[in-house]
This record gives C-alpha cells, sequence and structure tokens, in this order.
C-alpha cells in the first residue's frame, strides 16, 4: 500500500541537490507560479479547447480552462487535506499543501496539448498511422524507437515530457517542479505499448526512465494484475476530478453561447444536478434573474460547488482503495445518483450535438490538414537537413529543439515538440507562409 508521508514528497526533479533550503513560499506555490508566468502556460490562450477561437462570442480556450479547472483543484485538494489531517495529525503539515498540488497540477495538466484541441492529436497520431508518415516506421523500429509514440500520439504524455525534458539551452529537470505536481498529471502510468484498445499512455519512451524516477521517489507501486504498469498516484483522481467537473460543465454554458443548445435545453440540464429543497432554492434565485447567461452562470457555479463536495467525498470515503490501488474509477462514476445522472445526460448531449457541431468539425478540418501539410515539411527538412529548401524551413525552428537528433525517432520527436507547443494561430500562419499562401509584405 502506498503511503502519504512517502506520497508528499517536495523535492524537486532534477535538482534534487537543492531539496530542504528555506524559502518564503511553500515548494507548491512556487510550482504553481513557475508555471503562471512561463512561455508554454501563456501560450494556452491560443490554443483551441472545443470551439474556434472567438470572434464576437467568448468561449473557453485552453488557458481558461486550465485556470478554471485550477480553481476547482485547489478547492478538492483543500477539501480533502482538511479531512485527512484528522485521520493523520501528523502529517497535518504536509497535508495542508494539497490544494496548491492540485491547483499546480491542474495548471499544468493541459500544457503537452497540440492546436486545435483534441482533432490536433488526432491529426498527429492519424499523420504517422495512415498519411505519409507511416513511411519511417521501420526507420524507427530498427533503430530501437517505440513507433506506438506517434501513432497513438497523446496530449498527457506529452505535458511531461515539456515539464521534465531538458530542451536545450535550458536547466536540467526542464520546468524542475516538485516530484508530486509532476506524479498528478500523469493519468495514465504506463508507455505506449502497453495503453490497449483506449491508446491513452503516460509517457513517451524518451521520458520513461523519468516517471520511473518519480515512482520510486514517491513509493508508488506496480499494478499487480499487470505489472508493465503503474497504480495511479493518488491525487491523479483529484485533478482528473477538476478536469471532469469543468469540461462537461463549460461545454454545455459555451454551446448555449453559440446557440448549439437552447436556453431551454442548457438550464435543463444544469438544473437536472439538483433536487429537493437545493432545486427549489435553485429555482427561487433564478426567478429573481432575468438575464439568461446570469442564470446559467448561477446554475454553473452551484453544479461545481455540488461536484466538489461529491468527488471530495467519494475520494475520503475509497482512499484505502486509493492507496493500494483496488479502486480506479473516476470520482464521478460514484457521486451521488441524481447529479451522476445529471452528469451522464450532459456527456450524452455533448457527444451527440455539441461535438459533432459544424464549428468544432471545422476546427478538425483544418487541423487535419494543417498538421499533415507541417510534420510532412518538417519532417523531410530533419531527415534531410542538405537540402536547400530544408536548411532555409529548419531556420524557423526555434534553437531549443534538437533538429539534429541522431535517430529517427529523437528528429520526429523534435518536429512534434516544435509542432505542438505552436498556438492555433501560429500553425496556420506558418502553414500559410510554407505553402505560399501568405507572403510577406514586399
Amino acid at each position: 500500500m502506498m503511503d502519504w508521508q512517502r506520497l508528499l514528497s517536495g523535492k524537486r526533479f532534477g535538482m534534487e541537490g537543492y531539496h530542504g533550503r528555506p524559502h518564503e513560499r511553500t515548494d507548491y506555490q512556487r510550482d504553481y507560479d513557475r508555471l503562471i508566468f512561463s512561455s508554454p502556460f501563456r501560450r494556452l490562450q491560443n490554443k483551441t479547447q472545443v470551439f474556434p477561437l472567438p470572434g464576437s462570442i467568448f468561449v473557453h480556450n485552453r488557458l481558461t480552462h486550465s485556470l478554471e479547472v485550477s480553481c476547482v483543484g485547489r478547492s478538492l485538494g483543500d477539501h480533502v487535506g482538511k479531512a485527512l489531517a484528522s485521520v493523520y495529525p501528523e502529517l497535518a503539515p504536509a497535508l495542508a499543501n494539497l490544494g496548491s498540488i492540485i491547483s499546480a497540477a491542474c495548471l499544468a495538466h493541459d500544457m503537452g496539448n497540440p492546436p486545435f484541441g483534441h482533432s490536433g492529436e488526432r491529426a498527429i497520431s492519424a499523420y504517422f498511422l495512415e498519411g505519409n508518415g507511416k513511411a519511417l516506421e521501420a526507420r524507427v523500429r530498427e533503430e530501437g524507437g517505440r513507433w506506438e509514440d506517434f501513432t497513438r500520439f497523446e496530449g498527457n504524455a506529452n505535458a511531461l515530457r515539456l515539464l521534465t525534458h531538458q530542451f536545450i539551452g535550458r536547466r536540467p529537470g526542464g520546468f524542475a517542479l516538485t516530484y508530486c505536481t509532476l506524479a498528478a498529471i500523469v493519468k495514465y502510468p504506463y508507455a505506449s505499448i502497453h495503453a490497449g484498445e483506449r491508446g491513452k499512455f503516460g509517457f513517451f519512451q524518451s521520458e520513461e526512465e523519468s516517471y520511473h524516477r518519480l515512482a520510486e521517489e514517491l513509493g508508488i507501486l506496480r499494478d499487480p494484475e499487470r505489472p508493465e504498469r503503474f497504480l495511479r498516484y493518488p491525487l491523479v483522481y483529484l485533478v482528473e476530478a477538476a478536469d471532469d467537473i469543468c469540461y462537461q460543465i463549460m461545454d454545455i454554458e459555451d454551446a448555449h453561447k453559440l446557440h448549439i443548445l437552447t436556453k431551454e435545453e442548457a438550464i435543463s440540464l444544469l438544473l437536472g444536478f439538483f433536487e429537493g429543497e437545493k432545486l427549489k432554492h435553485v429555482e427561487n434565485v433564478m426567478a429573481h434573474v432575468a438575464d439568461t447567461n446570469e442564470r446559467i452562470a448561477y446554475l454553473r457555479s452551484c453544479i461545481v460547488g455540488l461536484l466538489v463536495n461529491e468527488c471530495a467525498r467519494v475520494f475520503l470515503e475509497r482512499e484505502p482503495g486509493l492507496l493500494d490501488g483496488s479502486f480506479r474509477r473516476p470520482l464521478t462514476d460514484e457521486i451521488a445518483p441524481t447529479p451522476r445522472l445529471a452528469y451522464a445526460e450532459c456527456s450524452r448531449t455533448a457527444y451527440e450535438k455539441i461535438y459533432p457541431a459544424k464549428e468544432v468539425l471545422d476546427v478538425e478540418l483544418a487541423g487535419y490538414h494543417v498538421f499533415s501539410h507541417l510534420i510532412d515539411s518538417l519532417t523531410e527538412a530533419v531527415m534531410n537537413p542538405e537540402h536547400a529548401y530544408s536548411k532555409l524551413l529548419l531556420r524557423r525552428v526555434p534553437e531549443q529543439y534538437d533538429t539534429r537528433a541522431k535517430t529517427t525517432y529523437g528528429k520526429i520527436q523534435c518536429v512534434l515538440d516544435y509542432i505542438s507547443g505552436m498556438t492555433d494561430v501560429y500553425a496556420l500562419d506558418l502553414y500559410r507562409k510554407v505553402t505560399g499562401m501568405s507572403l510577406p509584405a514586399v
């Protein structure tokens, strides 16, 4: 069984020798601040969450989503930390940091996602699975590279790489975050070759040793049923719950703003989370608010509070199973029946009406085309750097990316590091420039 004393290590990845030095801020507050002030985090403001980036109507992007998830995660962590401190009084000072750990991990959880939302991940995978990239499979495998890292490209694994990899000119340990914060974002603690049918995984071949270091330091156990996998770090469940709470409810709110759902549909879905006296109270408050957007915003805030309490309750009730690995379900699966059914109805609506909407599909179509061309051009350049056009194109790649990697796996990873770090706007602009669709003013 995993134990909290070991699970809550404040060591910094890549800077272990500096552990224990006094600071005015806690290690986890420093993680949060380090992420907030970073360029990759700021770039999330121009990355699609679900809907196209706004014109006259503002909807969530990756940045606003991550900030909201971080707020919800802090509430979950504070709630759970206070409750656990009464069970483990000797660990009370460490458990008081749970809110800070979860909020920092929530900030980081989407930082590895490419442009154009989840369609960006699918476009990268499709390029290597069924596009021109498939021609490189034999070379990658012959050199000992893990081809599945590309055909199952996963933003969660890419986040761990972004945060831990020492890019050229950077310090060891990448962001040098605490082991706790890093482990809390790895939802699928196993390699791509062990991903199974879902295709989800938590670290690339290049970061496998890094995750093993995290697991060793924190005492994360291997799965007794599948020893090639690790059990989840317990705090992952709180990060996952914060993410689930936010995207499910905010997608309904955004869909209403974009007229994909009527106000009656949106309000009905959100009212479904309540029953009895709480439902009467919510309806009474709404009767005093005429503005539809404000009514939906009020419902959203009530639902977030309800789900935070419910997910914290499930975590605390299932704590022994989280520590020994016998409990493996999302916390939202075991909330009370009424909100659980309402949550499932919101999910069903999202898959039937929101995600297939024209606005969402247009982003996906554009993402496939833009990504295929950029990956094609940049891969050709890193594989043949002596060609005249390659020399020109590689000058566009920032120096931190290793275009001279010795292996085919490393060269492809360099291309994906560059592309996944782009914003939607930058990717589209570069695509127009390399295709000649957009030229500098002359």
